[in-house]
């Protein structure tokens, strides 16, 4: 063991994050004792998940209840085309420890709903939501908040991306300052419906991962009071301003939603179908 506290194969490992100033032996120490749930092993999971590992962060949580699919290789680079079949989960476990054997990986095959997911969540420093419907996402950000985790949420359809972090506490806006509720079912299209490049959601996935480990690390600007948005097609991206709604039903003065809410997923189309991952652009 080094003076860095790491050993000789994590000082090389790691060499390039210790070289950073705002990182250092200190901080990978930080990453190594830390810990990060992803919902959805799909387009924005795949590559949050391997530069979670590559990073180093000691134990990775991965919630997904679907199956890979050979129209998930397009964008959902943690899979591979042996992996069709196989729970995303497990195909997404093999691959973090390929990256980082180090890292422990949870694995949740399973839908997350108001009876299971406090438990799943519990105990993480960060979530990243990557979830492709609006019932996941508001139970995810619900919970999040009830139980003060930091929360990373994104979304893509066709050319477009947008990202959010959402931090508990006072002052901080919710996923609900942002949509107070799920839109109506069919009113905003699914990525099966009307398409996605599959680069943006590795661009929009990404994001989330270093959102993620700023946030971990106690470094940089945190997007926690403004929406990233990502126009592939310009190549242009924009932020712009957040804050918390008074009247918002979770986090304001008169909030309304005091436990965990659980919508009808008549709203999901990809979900039920294995094409976990991508989210709405117009709804997250």
């Amino acid at each position: 063991m080094s003076d860095l506290g790491l050993t000789e194969e994590q000082i090389q490992r790691y060499s390039r994050h210790i070289l950073l100033a705002e990182v250092g032996g200190e901080g990978q120490q930080e990453l190594l004792a830390s810990s990060a749930l992803v919902v959805g092993a799909g387009g924005l999971g795949s590559p949050a998940l391997l530069y979670l590992a590559a990073a180093g962060v000691g134990r990775l949580g991965v919630a997904d209840g679907g199956i890979v699919e050979l129209s998930n290789l397009q964008r959902q680079i943690i899979h591979g085309t042996s992996d069709v079949g196989r729970n995303k989960v497990l195909s997404a476990e093999a691959a973090i420890t390929e990256i980082n054997p180090d890292c422990q990986v949870e694995v949740f095959h399973e839908r997350l709903i108001t009876k299971n997911i406090s438990q799943v969540i519990r105990g993480y420093d960060v979530v990243l939501d990557g979830s492709d419907n609006f019932p996941t996402r508001f139970l995810v950000n619900d919970c999040c908040w009830f139980e003060k985790i930091p929360l990373v949420s994104a979304a893509v359809l066709r050319f477009e991306g947008q990202l959010m972090t959402v931090l508990p506490g006072e002052g901080n806006p919710c996923y609900r300052c942002f949509i107070p509720e799920p839109p109506p079912p069919g009113l905003v299209p699914s990525c099966q419906e009307a398409g996605v490049l599959g680069a943006v959601v590795g661009v929009i996935g990404t994001l989330q991962a270093v959102e993620a480990l700023k946030i971990l690390l106690g470094i940089g600007t945190i997007m926690s009071h403004h929406l990233v948005v990502y126009d592939a097609i310009q190549c242009q991206f924009a932020r712009l301003k957040r804050a918390p709604d008074p009247a918002c039903p979770l986090c304001g003065a008169t909030r309304t939603i005091t436990e965990l809410v659980e919508y009808d997923f008549t709203c999901t189309t990809d979900m039920e179908r294995g094409e976990n991952g991508e989210g709405i652009t117009s709804g997250a």
